[in-house]
Parts: C-alpha cells; structure tokens; sequence
C-alpha cells in the first residue's frame, strides 16, 4: 500500500493596516542588538520594507477574531514603521506586508519568534566585503554606500581593500585557513604575487601573527615617520611618482613608502637647494650629510657670532604681546575649563614670543671667509645647520709672545717635593761678573726661583678649593673650548674620545642633552681665552660646579678598543657607572636589530629571550633562520630594560631577572 505524503499548507499573505498591528508579549528579543532603530527606519524609508512581519489574530473572550493582529515576529521592524508613523513619514493606516499564522496552530507565537531569529543564517564577512566591491564597481560612490548602510567612509573604504586581497587568499579564508585579522594583515601591500609568497612562507613558520604578516609585506619600504620621509614631504614624494603603502586597519603613522632610492634622491636634491642658501651667505666651504655623525665639531674651533639685537618696533611688539599674556592667564587662572578661543590665542602669543627670543646669528666677514657650516637633518625631519667652525688649517696664524709661552718641553712632574724641577746640579753656576750691571736674570736662576713659587703655589692652591676648582675649570675649559689652550700653568690635559660613525648615536637622549648642554656653556665663553680667568670668577658657585661637571663628563673614556686595551680603566668605568646608578635602559638604549641582535650570533639572541622572556619565548624562536630570529627577538625584548653584558651596572636590579614561567607573547605553531 502505497504510503500518502501529507501536503504543507503555508500561512496566508496579505497588507494589513499598520493601525491594526500590535506588539506581542511572547516575542523573545528581549535585548537591544543589531542596527539601532531610527537606523533601521531609514533603511525602510530608502529601500521599503524587505521583510514581512509574522502576525496572529487577537482573539476575543470568546475566541473570536478581533481585527487587531500581533507581532510575535519582527517587533524591531514594527518599531522602526511605528518611528516613521510618528515623524508623519508613514500613515498610519499604510498597508503591511504581513504573513497571518493561524489563530488555532499548533506551534506557539514564542516558537515562531525563536525561529525566526536562530534559524536565519549571518551572512559571511566576505559576501559583504564583496557586495561592496560589487556597488562600488557599478559606480556606486564610497560616501553613498556608507550612507545607505548606516557606516563611515572608512568603514567601507576598509572592506573594499578586504575584498581586494588575492583571490587565492580569499578563498582560504573562505575556508577557515586564515583568520579575519590575519586577511587584514595582507591589505597593507596590494600587489597579489607578494601577498602569496608571504602566505607561503608563512606555512613553514610559527609566526602567522598579523603583525608579522604586516612586517613581511612592507620589508624593504621606508615608514613615513622616517627623518628623510618626514624631510622631503610625503606630497612631494608622491608627486614624483612615489607610493605609499597605507594600513587602513592598524596606526601605521603615515605608512610606509615604497621605493627607497627616489626618496634618497629626492633627500639629496633638497639637502643640495637647502646648502646653496646657507652657501650665499659667503662661508668658506660648506659640508652636506643626511645624518651629522656625534662629534662632528671635534678638533674644530666654533664661532658664536653675535646676535641681532631687537629693534624698538620688536620691543614694542614684545612688550605687548607678553603684557596680554600675563592678563589673560591671570583673568582665567581659577577658571576650570579655558575657552578654545583663549588658548587658541595663548598658544599663539607663546608662538610669537618664541619667535621674538630666536634672533639671527650674524658673523664677521673675516670669519665667514675661514670658517664653514654643516647641513644635515635632524631626528625630526627638520633641516639642520650648524654654523660657524674653522678647521684647523685655516686658523690664523698664532702671534709669538715675547716669553716664548708654549716652547718648553713637554715634561711629566711629580708631586713630591723632592721633585726634578729641570736644575743641573753638576752644572756650573752662571755668576754674573760685577761689571755686566742689570743683565737680565739667568736662565738656570729663572728656573729655581719658579721652581720655588711651583711648591708654594701648591701648597697655597691645597688649602682653597675653591681657587683649585676654579683653576682645574680653568684648565678644562681652555682645552674644550679652545682650539689653542695654553693660558693655563696646571699639567692638567683635558682628552675627548672621538667615537668614529657609530650609527644613530648623535639621535640618543644622551647625545643630545650633552650638545644642548655643551652649545649653551660655548655661547658664555669670551672670545678671547684671556677672558676666561675672570669670566670664570664671576660665576655664582653652583653655575662652576656645573660647568665642572660638564667639562669632568666630557674626559670620560669607557669605550674599548681592541688595540688599546686598558682594563684597570673600564673597571673603574663600571665603578663610576655604579655610584651614579648608571641605567642604559633609562637612557635609551634597546636591543634593536641594528643595535645589538644582527651582530651576535643565534645562541646569544636565544640566551638574550631567554633571560627576558624565559624558556618557552627561546624554544619558540630556536627553528628561526638568523634574520628573522633577530626581528622577532627585538619584539620580544621591547619594553623589558634587557641589557648585554658590557651595559649593565653593578650593584642595580637587573631589568633580566624576570619570571621564567611567564607565557611568551609569540603563537605556537598551527
């Protein structure tokens, strides 16, 4: 017998009017999700109603239909017709598509309203980033597809790119091979055929991190927040043909610019015009570098020049602008929030008398004739001129002094007072004859009465630190200051270690705080080296104590050479290290790729990782190849003060002593 297979009847549609139409209790939404409401009714308001609502008869006391039907099913697009309704932008008898269960079904207004939100299917990320592209590609603008679906242009401009990856890479997402963060690692270069190698080669590394799949995409490019980028300009860059990578996903501070030698071309060519300015201004020579080396001033003598005085006019201008400054902060010193126009003004008037204290350096003509200058870019993409240094072969000739000061010998003297002081004491004695009248005094006497008043001086200065301070300061200062330092009678020789290109070092804070330090100290020296002396004595005593600290600091000599091997030196190096608590990790220093982890081998970037992050973070890198070992160690180590060996100071908590169980931030292989 064959068997009857029961037909389905589905419920009746039909337009009811939306007066007609009541929300029902046994909708199981309780909780606001999705697009907001007035979203929603601008949606329908655009686009009409997509979707039927499902509705029941209400029923009478008696079971007979009312003529009113509730909303088990699509409460949220009821509410959305009822906002339209109240903005007089829907009538309120409009007809409603609606879809009329049976009063007397089997299945409940809870069941129905359940359904309908569990069993409807989310669409695929990808089907959305897709569409997109499909409207866009028809012409669509990206601002009126951002309004037509309730999003910010950046929103849409983000899927468009996400639609735009390798089709090969789309179609592993599809099927779950990548994360939708590991797909948004592979906008940030649009070129297909360099999407798939990284893709490739990331199947034989532990590393699918999208930072990693961020870092792989755009190796060889220079960010934009790079000095020369930030120098020649990113518009200039572009419009002479240059591209910029852009990550619309992650801060990527202006990107990364794509061909290298353009943008050292176009450094050069502006460094160039920039040097034919400072040229004009009559310098003897003029020398061009992207990046000033520390100590380029070395061995060279630098010329303060003279500052252009304020005229009466900027006087004047001055004056006012810094009485409105003093009223307006004492008007809203109490006030808890400034007005915008008030700070807006208070940053201006700031900016103006700034500009005012900036004088114009001016130099004499004899001195531009032998001096120079440096052009370079300092570490903000900003131009750099260093003005005024005179190398040694164009120094004017030195005038001889009547005493001959400067011809002695060179001699090392010792500190006990039976020191040789030069005197022959088998040489005959010089006396003078009776009738040779007021010769000038002997040479052998010149030295033992001097040699004298040495002992007494001594003895003198060892009994008044402040006269020896002032006489070391003295000593010093002559000898970092000046090209020719011999106004001083202490044997005391002041040494500046020249570091060769060591790269970056003249970015570090510590380089910097020196050469501001050094620069304002060289704008009080006299002129005239015999000028020190009492310039010198009218310091109060904490601007000679640090200025002695400065000149003491600049002797400092704790780098090693392979050929000059001074041990006793370094050790007190590190002891001078430890009793200013000396902390590299505070001042900068950090095991970078460059710095410190391409020049060592394997085993010491795993022992570095190691001490900082523990075993597990080592075992993670120990399969790497050497280069990207380094880049991936660097990471890791950002952040922790690890420092190797010759940086550390004795006797400080070491940044390495950390917890070994910690979880290493790296993924483990898939």
């Amino acid at each position: 017998m064959t068997k009857t297979t029961q037909k389905i009847a589905l419920s009746a549609s039909r337009d009811i009017p939306f007066n007609n139409l009541v929300l029902s209790q046994s909708n199981v939404r309780r909780i606001k999700a999705g697009v907001a409401i007035e979203e929603l009714a601008e949606d329908i308001a655009r686009r009409t109603l997509l979707q039927s609502l499902t509705v029941r008869p209400v029923l009478d006391g008696d079971g007979n239909e009312t003529g009113m039907y509730e909303i088990p099913a699509g409460g949220r697009r009821f509410r959305a017709l009822q906002l339209l309704v109240r903005q007089k932008r829907l009538p309120k008898t409009a007809p409603i598509p609606c879809i009329v269960r049976a009063a007397n079904t089997d299945v409940s207004a809870e069941e129905d309203s359940l359904a309908e939100n569990v069993q409807r299917a989310p669409l695929h990320p990808l089907d959305q980033f897709r569409a997109f592209m499909a409207l866009r590609d028809k012409g669509q603008p990206e601002e009126d597809i951002a309004a037509a679906f309730f999003v910010s242009v950046n929103v849409v401009r983000q899927r468009l790119r996400i639609a735009a990856v390798s089709t090969k890479l789309l179609d592993v997402y599809c099927d779950d091979g990548m994360t939708l963060d590991q797909l948004m690692g592979f906008t940030v270069n649009p070129d297909h055929e360099r999407q798939e190698q990284v893709w490739e080669a990331l199947q034989h590394s532990y590393n699918k991190e999208p930072f990693h799949i961020r870092r792989l995409l755009t190796e060889g490019a220079v960010r934009a927040s790079d000095k020369r980028a930030q120098f020649v300009g990113t518009e200039a860059y572009e419009a002479a043909g240059g591209t910029i990578l852009r990550d619309l996903f992650e801060p990527d501070d202006g990107g990364w610019l794509q061909e290298p030698p353009l943008l050292e071309k176009l450094v050069a060519e502006k460094l160039e015009r920039e040097a034919a300015t400072v040229r004009a201004e009559g310098w003897k020579w003029i020398e061009v570098v992207t990046e000033l080396p520390y100590g380029y001033g070395h061995g060279l003598r630098h010329l303060s020049g003279r500052e252009v005085p304020l005229t009466d006019e900027e006087i004047a201008t001055r004056d006012a602008l810094q009485a409105e400054l003093d009223r307006l902060e004492a008007e809203y010193a109490e006030a808890p929030d400034m007005p915008e126009e008030i700070d807006r003004r208070l940053g201006e008037i700031e900016t103006a008398l700034e500009a005012l204290e900036q004088r114009p350096v001016v130099y004499e003509p004899d001195d531009l004739a032998r001096a120079g200058a440096f052009v370079s870019i300092d570490s903000t993409g900003t131009l750099r001129v260093e003005r005024g240094y005179v190398r040694p072969k164009d120094e004017p000739p030195i005038a001889a002094d009547d005493e001959s000061e400067g011809d002695e010998p060179d001699r090392q003297q010792m500190a006990s007072s039976g020191e040789d002081f030069g005197t022959d004491r088998d040489e005959p004695v010089d006396e003078p004859e009776e009738e040779d009248g007021n010769r000038p005094l002997s040479d052998r006497l010149m030295t033992e009465l001097t040699a004298h008043r040495t002992l007494a001086l001594r003895e003198a200065i060892a009994h008044d630190p402040d006269i020896a301070l002032r006489a070391a300061l003295h000593a010093l200062c002559l000898k970092l200051f000046y090209h020719y330092g011999f106004d001083s009678c202490l044997e005391i020789e002041a040494k500046s270690v020249l570091f060769g290109h060591t790269s970056g070092l003249a970015d570090t804070l510590s380089a910097k705080a020196i050469e501001a330090r050094h620069k304002a100290w060289n704008e009080q020296m006299p002129e005239d080296a015999s000028d020190l002396w009492d310039m010198l004595a009218e310091l109060d005593t904490d601007s000679r104590q640090a200025l002695f600290a400065h000149c003491v600091g600049l002797t400092v000599n704790a780098v090693y050479q392979p050929y000059d091997r001074r041990p006793k030196a370094l050790r007190h190096a590190g002891r001078l290290a430890s009793t200013v608590t000396l902390d590299m990790a505070a001042a900068g220093w950090k095991p970078t790729v460059d710095a410190f982890l391409r020049h060592v081998t394997k085993a010491r970037i795993l022992d570095a990782v190691r001490e900082a992050k523990g075993e597990k973070a080592a075992e993670c890198l120990a399969h790497l190849k050497k280069a990207e070992m380094a880049k991936e160690a660097e990471r890791l180590l950002e952040g922790t003060g690890w420092l190797p060996e010759p940086l550390r100071t004795v006797g400080m908590s070491s940044a390495t002593a950390r917890d070994v169980d910690e979880t290493p931030q790296v993924m483990a292989a898939e």
